[in-house]
């Protein structure tokens, strides 16, 4: 296979003509000459030249299957290539369409399709991965403004009337390293394209002033983006690791702080930092040159559904009781609070979202705040949600702050500019955000999530920025009494201690007692007993909690016939007794495995649709009339 440049560009040329793709749709040839009409079209709309180049996406499968050693010479070499199948879609444009070179001086190519068998994070890009082809997952926190960046200067001498210009190559050029290419289109091995100084030229050779031609000058649109592993794939008890993000043209501002995105690029270590200074540590900042933005939908929890599951979920969404089974099977481990847990089962479910004609958002998601007694299993609910829910975000009253919860506006210790930072709430966007120890928090740190919790979006008016980012997610927040324990001879508002202001925002609020019962307390005991005698099927015992129930019982189907396959959605719990209080035994304690909990709360919740009837409308509004008019006898 030919090594140097022009055989590179007529090796993806022919690929480029020759290739059909096997669904029917569109191939390269058509896909270039759209996005050369669309970008016309933009430019004629705007009255002047649009920005950037026209892009086009182009697969790495369909390139696997033409011919599988230049895929992977693609992806250890990027740049070289890039380039390569940059210029022959330009050959193939001007091909056809002789007068594009009046309108543009080239097309970009965008990197889509599988690189390796899953996606990497920020935490697994090491020195290994440099100078190579990487595609990351992760969530944006922070967001710079779109600056623009010198290409190329023209000068003006008005001593000799003549034009000189000046190319500017910086540490984040793709062509940086590549040799240069004449106007021919052939490659000069002797000259390398290397960094170049930014100082604008002042003088021309002979000391004449020049005047700068801005007109003349080139610039392109250039923007940062600092890229957070997600926090569910986070390992447990480490900080979660951050890789930033070099974008330019036409794939600036289409991420804002808080999106979860896919993208394809070039890791690269730059040897020189923002303010031109060269590292003298042998240490290099690291970046990824991005090829290739998609935008993920907030469905991240990689639910894998078979034909048996939503024949199951089919058939337990007729039965009557479903919603006691759900709550029974949301934290077996706890005892009791049966109403608490249908709750915690409805606010995952949550409502549906009203986006009116008159632009009035009415939320859908449910905020639910518990106040009780220490040591009443306030916390490990919380945790029972989180390992429910497929977007759940943690924080305590203590260890967060206001602008912690809804964004903030930082400083780039590297070019001094203001950058957007998103917060708790902003990345748990069509999520769940769980506050434990919401009491400890300050009154100047519970103000700003009021806005967040009605209107769920954050506005930031900070330096100069002017911002509104979306926050919709539901909020689950557990809090202490104001005397530590709750006075029966108060009322609720003098107990809890939070603005009603705040308290109008929950939509269920919960008192969680510490009965001082002795059938309770045996009942109780018993309950956390038995889940201590349970020993996992490895034979060590280990921390008992709510998602290894699975793994228990895993011996005990293996040793049925397929016959009893379809019922493994149900686990007998281990905490219920096996006689119950009438002396007969029962099965009424079963509770659902974690995964198909999971996979049934998911599908409720992003297939059904639900339709209010006059008769449930009536109801509802009886009912709260009914509420507010007993407000004042509590």
């Amino acid at each position: 296979m030919a090594l140097n440049f022009e055989g590179l560009r007529d090796s993806y040329k022919v690929f480029l003509s020759d290739f059909e793709p096997r669904n029917g749709g569109p191939n390269y040839t058509d896909k270039i000459f759209t996005a050369i009409d669309d970008f016309r079209a933009q430019s004629n709309r705007n009255g002047s030249a649009a920005s950037g180049f026209p892009r086009i996406e182009f697969s790495l499968t369909d390139l696997r299957s033409h011919n599988s050693a230049l895929e992977q010479n693609l992806r250890d070499d990027p740049f070289r290539h890039i380039r390569a199948i940059e210029a022959a879609c330009y050959s193939l444009a001007i091909s056809e369409r002789p007068d594009y070179s009046k309108v543009c001086s080239g097309i970009k190519v965008g990197i889509t399709g599988a690189l390796h068998a899953r996606p990497c994070s920020p935490r697994d890009l090491t020195s290994s991965s440099l100078r190579q082809l990487v595609c990351v997952q992760g969530v944006a926190t922070k967001v710079s403004a779109v600056k623009p960046k010198i290409v190329k200067s023209v000068h003006y001498c008005p001593s000799t009337k003549q034009h000189t210009a000046k190319d500017y190559v910086d540490a984040t050029d793709p062509r940086l390293g590549l040799p240069a290419v004449d106007n021919d289109g052939r490659e000069i091995p002797d000259r390398i394209i290397n960094i170049t100084s930014s100082v604008y030229p002042q003088k021309d050779t002979q000391k004449n002033p020049l005047e700068t031609e801005f007109g003349l000058s080139q610039f392109k649109d250039h923007q940062s983006i600092v890229l957070q592993e997600m926090p569910e794939k986070a390992p447990m008890g480490q900080l979660p690791r951050s890789i930033e993000l070099v974008l330019d043209d036409d794939l600036v501002d289409k991420v804002k702080p808080g999106d979860r995105v896919e993208i394809v690029g070039v890791y690269r270590a730059l040897a020189t930092s923002a303010n031109g200074q060269s590292t003298s540590s042998g240490l290099f900042k690291t970046v990824v040159l991005v090829n290739h933005v998609r935008i993920l939908g907030r469905d991240v929890s990689q639910l894998n559904f078979s034909v048996d599951d939503l024949k199951h979920i089919r058939e337990l969404s007729t039965s009557s009781n479903i919603l006691d089974v759900l709550g029974r099977s949301l934290a077996p481990s706890i005892h009791g609070h049966d109403m608490i847990k249908k709750a915690l089962v409805l606010q995952l479910l949550s409502g549906v979202e009203k986006n009116l004609e008159n632009g009035t958002h009415l939320r859908g998601d449910i905020n639910v705040l518990m106040v009780g007694d220490p040591s009443t299993a306030k916390s490990q609910l919380l945790r029972s949600v989180m390992t429910i829910a497929p977007l759940a975000v943690s924080t305590t009253g203590k260890g967060s702050s206001g602008v912690g919860l809804t964004a903030a506006v930082t400083s780039d210790p590297d070019t001094r500019e203001r950058r957007l930072e998103a917060g708790a709430m902003v990345l748990a966007d069509r999520g769940i955000v769980c506050v434990d120890e919401f009491d400890k928090m300050s009154e100047a740190d519970r103000v700003a999530i009021h806005e967040a919790m009605e209107q769920q979006t954050v506005t930031i008016a900070k330096a100069g920025i002017h911002a509104s980012l979306n926050a919709r997610c539901s909020v689950l927040a557990a809090a202490n009494p104001v005397y530590g324990q709750y006075d029966r001879k108060k009322r609720i508002q003098d107990n809890i201690g939070l603005p009603d202001s705040l308290l109008s925002r929950f939509d269920l609020l919960f008192v969680v007692l510490d009965q001082l019962d002795p059938d309770t307390d045996r009942q109780i005991a018993t309950h956390v007993i038995r889940g201590h005698r349970y020993k996992p099927g490895h034979g060590t015992s280990g921390h008992d909690s709510d998602d290894d129930d699975d793994d228990g019982f895993d011996s005990d189907l293996d040793d049925d016939d397929d016959n009893r396959r379809p019922s493994s959605i149900w686990q007998k719990s281990r905490y219920a007794s096996e006689v119950s209080h009438n002396g007969s035994s029962s099965n009424t304690e079963d509770v659902l495995h974690h995964d198909f909990l999971r996979k049934y709360l998911h599908y409720a919740k992003t297939k059904i649709k639900p339709v209010l009837t006059e008769e449930a409308r009536e109801c509802i509004a009886s009912r709260y009339a009914e509420m507010r008019r007993r407000q004042d006898e509590r």
